[in-house]
């Protein structure tokens, strides 16, 4: 499976010991996140560290770990496909559309998100963590 992650799923990754973080790690799953993006998990980083009790140390440790399993996405990749992606979400999130693009710039990629704005688009299939889940663990169901 080849995903496109956003800001909150590396988030949520980062702040528990989850099954969010477990899928990441142990899934052998192609996972791809905008480096544009990038900010916004600097953003939040006292966030995580104090939702976490993680240190400074600790973080960077851990988000270098997960960033093993996650390809960053260069601004160049996606650039191109930013004005089709604005179009089709700009108006309701202009927040989504580099993930959207970001998606558009990798063949046969889906979008993991809780976001219910990046379901108004059709061009993209988008899974929950819900649905990651019982893909991940399709025996618990």
């Amino acid at each position: 499976m080849i995903l496109v992650i956003d800001t909150n799923i590396l988030l949520a990754g980062l702040i528990k010991d989850s099954t969010v973080r477990k899928i990441i790690v142990e899934s052998g799953w192609e996972f791809y996140y905008p480096e544009i993006s990038f900010h916004e998990v600097r953003k939040y980083k006292d966030l995580v560290l104090e939702k976490s009790g993680m240190n400074e140390e600790e973080y960077t440790e851990l988000l270098n770990y997960l960033l093993k399993h996650i390809t960053l996405v260069p601004e160049e990749q996606i650039k191109p496909k930013i004005e089709e992606a604005d179009k089709l979400l700009g108006k309701v999130d202009p927040d989504d559309v580099v993930f959207l693009a970001t998606a558009f710039s990798i063949e046969n990629s889906k979008i993991w998100s809780d976001d219910p704005h990046l379901e108004k688009q059709v061009k993209v299939r988008v899974f929950k963590t819900k649905h990651i889940v019982k893909l991940f663990f399709p025996e618990e169901e």
